[in-house]
């Protein structure tokens, strides 16, 4: 009596398990690798570039755009920042809704949520902004004045690579850029060890990209 043999699914089984699982997850790598990919693509060309102005900032010369605008506070106003400006005096205290709602139609302004430097003679409000600054200052004699600077449109990328004065959005931005970043250099970083094995260079190449820079730090930086 002659003993048969398995069926020959049943017995490569084993042996294929290993390259199933091998095939699931280089397949969920790749998707995850190019889902992230696509989500850095511009926000990496932007960052890759203003990394490279802002590391020659300082031979890229731009000429400040400084713009000023005069106003008179209504005399119905004054009495009211007086008094405020009394309780407040030489502290920081929030915009009155009375001068935010004047200062809104009188200077492109948003004064919502911003403090004001009080003294005796006049109220300073700080309006810094990516790629220039700003400031409102109202004496309490009734004038006012406005004054805004722009640095350019590389300053204004500059800053916004940096996250300077650029809001919670743009920082929420850059938080979630990040990840993916990661997400990206993770999925990447894995789907060469799989690969490793018939690409001889994989290791030699990652490790001279970690060394490089260490190296260089380590020499050049002090």
């Amino acid at each position: 009596m002659s003993v048969q043999n398995p069926p020959r699914s049943i017995e490569a089984a084993p042996t294929a398990l290993p390259g199933a699982r091998r095939s699931m997850w280089l397949k969920t790598l790749h998707q995850w690798h190019w889902i992230s990919s696509a989500i850095c693509l511009t926000a990496m060309l932007l960052f890759s570039i203003t990394g490279f102005t802002l590391n020659h900032a300082a031979q890229i010369e731009s000429k400040p755009e400084v713009t000023r605008i005069k106003a008179s506070v209504p005399a119905a106003l004054l009495p009211a920042l007086r008094s405020y400006a009394e309780q407040h005096v030489d502290g920081e205290a929030p915009v009155p809704a009375a001068l935010a709602e004047w200062a809104n139609g009188a200077f492109p302004v948003d004064l919502r949520g911003r403090s004001v430097e009080w003294s005796e003679e006049d109220a300073y409000i700080a309006l810094p902004r990516p790629g220039g600054d700003a400031w409102l200052r109202v004496n309490l004699d009734g004038e006012a004045e406005y004054e805004v600077t722009s640095r350019g449109a590389i300053s204004w990328l500059n800053d916004m690579h940096k996250g300077r004065n650029t809001g919670p959005v743009w920082s929420w931005f850059i938080d979630i850029f990040a990840i993916a970043c990661l997400v990206f250099c993770i999925t990447g970083f894995l789907i060469m060890k799989i690969h490793a094995a018939n690409r001889p260079s994989t290791w030699p190449v990652i490790g001279f990209g970690i060394v490089l820079p260490a190296v260089l730090a380590l020499l050049f930086v002090h």
